[in-house]
């Protein structure tokens, strides 16, 4: 017997808990669990994606106070029709609105999923702080469960005052999708221009405060001074020569002939074998996909200290503080001076590391058993009455 579990999310557009959501549902055992989707906004790119693996998806287009109540009215509806026997919630919204009408609409066993590591004001709205302390008064009561994705983030909630049983289940990664290519330089150096034997230093992220991308810049102007032949490759939502800032920060940088803007790729895992060294220039992470899949394919990581960013790469790779551009051009220049057989050793052993804590097989089994667990436990409630 199959148990219907609704996966609830804020959205579905490209970011890091989607992207979560997407490979446990590639990878669930669908002979004991049948996931449905609801977005509380739109069904974007992921939706999409997991629409393509058979799941069903919905939206409810929730876009303001005033779009809520029927939102909200048919999140119920499509919880009963459904027979939803477990709700496991995608932040903050999602979180509060899933937890609510899970219990209206039959007590149904809620399982927050929480994924920020920080407030910072600069790059965290302040209605999005005030959900999360909202959340924080109501973890007692509502969710029977809380996993975070990582330490920095269970932390970060306890403080606020989230009940402390919070679990931690950080991010998987398909080592059989994300390998070294050894092929990859070659191809990305082809379809970009770039000199053969050039370092290519990559960062991914969608253009966001919270992804960096002004540190990263001004340390790779840093970086260009010392390493001439040195060029860097972003990928990501809105990283394009028609993004306005984005551009006068390269120029800026000095960085126009030697930096290249990819836009959104939905093959990153052939363009990012291709780099020499990834970076992850965050003011704030929950555990960092992009690091986990450089790492995976065998590519040393210089990551900024937020989250479990310093956790996840250990000695494989190089840190520094957030907002430091002279600390991340350290970092990458370290990378750079170890050579191409340094670089492999640290990317061979940071692909070590991922297959060893955090292979995707191993993480889905570990939110298998939480629903399980909480699902034998329902069982047996219902026997007792």
């Amino acid at each position: 017997m199959t148990s219907k579990i609704a996966h609830v999310i804020t959205g579905l557009d490209v970011g890091g808990a989607e992207t979560a959501l997407f490979k446990l549902l590639s990878r669930c055992d669908r002979t004991r669990f049948d996931p449905v989707v609801i977005s509380l906004t739109s069904v974007g790119p992921i939706g999409d994606r997991i629409r393509a693996l058979g799941i069903p998806v919905f939206a409810l287009h929730i876009r303001s106070a005033f779009s809520a109540v029927p939102g909200v009215i048919r999140l119920a509806a499509l919880l009963r029709a459904n027979r939803v026997g477990l709700i496991q919630t995608w932040m903050y919204h999602a979180d509060l609105l899933g937890g609510v009408v899970g219990a209206i609409a039959g007590r149904i066993p809620v399982v927050w999923g929480i994924r920020q590591s920080s407030f910072d004001p600069r790059s965290c709205k302040r209605s999005t702080v005030w959900i999360a302390r909202l959340c924080g008064r109501l973890s007692r009561w509502i969710p029977t469960a809380i996993l975070a994705c990582s330490v920095e983030a269970r932390r970060l909630h306890v403080d606020i005052g989230y009940d402390p049983s919070i679990e931690v289940i950080p991010n998987g990664f398909d080592l059989e999708q994300l390998k070294p290519d050894p092929g990859a330089k070659d191809c990305l150096r082809a379809e970009l221009g770039i000199p053969v034997g050039s370092v290519v230093v990559g960062l991914v992220a969608r253009f966001d405060p919270q992804k960096g991308h002004d540190t990263f810049l001004r340390a790779a102007g840093l970086i260009a001074l010392r390493f001439p032949d040195v060029h860097f490759v972003l990928c990501g939502t809105e990283v394009v020569r028609s993004n306005a800032r984005l551009l006068a920060w390269i120029t800026d940088a000095g960085i126009r002939e030697k930096c290249h803007l990819l836009g959104p790729r939905g093959d990153i895992e052939k363009i990012t074998p291709g780099f020499d060294i990834a970076v992850s220039a965050s003011t704030g992470e929950g555990f960092s996909n992009t690091v986990g899949e450089a790492m995976a394919c065998g590519v040393p990581c210089a990551v900024t200290d937020v989250g479990d960013s310093a956790e996840t790469v250990g000695e494989t790779g190089q840190v520094a503080p957030a907002r430091d551009p002279e600390a991340l051009a350290k970092a990458i220049g370290a990378l750079i001076e170890a050579g191409a057989e340094g670089r492999k050793r640290l990317g061979v052993a940071a692909r070590r590391r991922i297959a060893e804590r955090y292979e995707l097989g191993v993480v889905v089994g570990r939110y298998e058993d939480v629903y399980e667990r909480i699902l034998s436990k329902e069982r047996l409630n219902r026997c007792a009455v």
